[in-house]
């Protein structure tokens, strides 16, 4: 089932889709994140007695894969999402002046930055790349009430995707 399209990808390749839910955790507590059959596919541990909001998005096996933590001190919502060796795999930074849309930009070391535009509200935003979009985040596709899905065409990383749909959630919600 495509959510949004055949964008991106060869014919028959198939982007991935995952179950998340509005405000994913608040720190202290664990959630797992589905696969589009409804199979746990990631762990997110919310760490409890930090000083700033910190999200540990982990493999089936337990293995941490991405760290999500607020920067402190920032005039704008940011957060830095971690790598396990605790190098920078990407910054997620509001935008200061959002008068009709939320929008975000994702900074990726040695990589082409990403940008998010949507809208708050509805729970509707979508991820770009050098003017392509590779993934989407909605809460339209389910009944359950506060969950969404994130679809993410072939050839991103998907944990990566999720952890940046993880921060704009936090961002958008604090």
């Amino acid at each position: 089932m495509r959510l949004f399209g055949s964008r991106g990808g060869s014919e028959g390749e198939k982007g991935h889709i995952y179950k998340m839910h509005e405000k994913l955790v608040s720190i202290g507590d664990d959630y797992w994140i589905e696969d589009e059959t409804g199979e746990r596919a990631y762990h997110v541990d919310g760490k409890a007695l930090r000083i700033r909001n910190t999200l540990i998005l982990k493999d089936l096996r337990g293995n941490e894969i991405y760290k999500i933590q607020e920067k402190l001190l920032r005039i704008r919502d940011t957060m830095n999402i971690k790598n396990a060796d605790d190098s920078l795999a990407a910054t997620v930074k509001k935008d200061l002046i959002n008068i009709l849309r939320d929008k975000w930009k994702v900074e990726i070391p040695e990589e082409p930055d990403m940008e998010i535009k949507g809208n708050i509200l509805d729970h509707e935003y979508e991820i770009e790349s050098e003017g392509r979009k590779i993934a989407e985040v909605s809460k339209k596709w389910f009944r359950i009430r506060d969950s969404y899905g994130v679809e993410i065409e072939p050839g991103q990383d998907n944990a990566l995707i999720l952890a940046i749909a993880a921060s704009l959630d936090q961002m958008a919600h604090d």
